[in-house]
């Protein structure tokens, strides 16, 4: 089962977020500070990808408000078509500006051993920044962070169904406190108004942990919610390990954070528990 180490090298850094330790740092402890001090116990939580300038407050609040334990498993969508289609990234490091987060080789490996689809595969992770812009916040919170990291490729209710009751039975095997981060923005370029009643609805289902409801609605209503079999791969595994509601912390457009009103993207933070 040992694996040579692999090294992950910062694909946006610069870009969606700076690239030096000083700004990153300062950037990221600004946004967490919007959340206060309190930090409650989660199963799970719905945080968004974008440039920091963009979705940055609403990925600060929702982070910075739970308790983020030594071990989260961080799910993303696959924006770049490369890799397997349930990717977790190999035992490894994964370099940051100024730090480095290790990949838990056991976790991983429970992930790997209970989800069918389920392979190694670095490819996927390559140039994907789902999961990377999630690092920075996690490890500010809590620098002895490790994680599993799985990008999805996939659009099957029943695959992601599968993947939550295995992520469920890992955690459980794992035997020690775990976080599910779904890393997902909202409503892509339409305008603010569309976006808030198309992302409400969503949002719904989501707070009655209703991933059926969450399928449904999200093609229904062509709500262009690009994590959305992460977020239902975390409903099922958060509802399987005891959760019983999802709240909403914290919803914007980047049309509140520097854009215009015409073509906004939407971002949700949300809490399951």
């Amino acid at each position: 089962r040992t694996m040579e180490k692999r090294m992950r090298e910062p694909s946006v850094a610069g870009y969606f977020y700076p690239g030096s330790k000083t700004e990153l740092e300062k950037t990221v402890r600004s946004y967490l500070a919007r959340a206060g001090s309190t930090y409650q116990d989660v199963k799970g939580i719905l945080s968004p990808h974008a440039g920091y300038m963009y979705s940055g407050p609403v990925a600060g609040k929702v982070i910075g408000s739970v308790h983020i334990p030594e071990f989260v498993i961080i799910l993303g969508p696959n924006h770049t078509g490369l890799g397997a289609s349930v990717a977790v990234y190999p035992p490894g490091i994964w370099q940051m500006p100024g730090f480095e987060v290790p990949v838990d080789e056991n976790l991983s490996a429970l992930i790997m051993d209970g989800w069918e689809n389920a392979r190694w595969d670095e490819l996927a992770h390559l140039k994907e920044h789902s999961l990377e812009v999630q690092v920075p916040f996690l490890y500010y919170r809590n620098p002895r962070v490790k994680i599993a990291a799985v990008c999805l490729g996939f659009h099957d209710l029943n695959e992601a169904r599968e993947g939550g009751l295995a992520l469920a039975r890992a955690i459980t095997s794992f035997n020690k406190p775990c976080l599910i981060v779904a890393s997902s923005d909202m409503t892509h370029y339409e305008p603010d108004g569309v976006a808030r009643k198309k992302d409400n609805i969503a949002i719904e289902c989501m707070t009655a942990l209703d991933e059926k409801g969450l399928y449904e609605k999200v093609n229904a209503y062509d709500i262009s919610m690009c994590g959305v079999m992460p977020a239902i791969v975390t409903l099922v595994a958060a509802k399987e390990l005891g959760a019983r509601e999802g709240l909403l912390v914290e919803y914007m457009t980047s049309g509140d954070t520097g854009g215009g009103r015409a073509q906004v993207v939407g971002y949700a933070g949300m809490v399951f528990r």
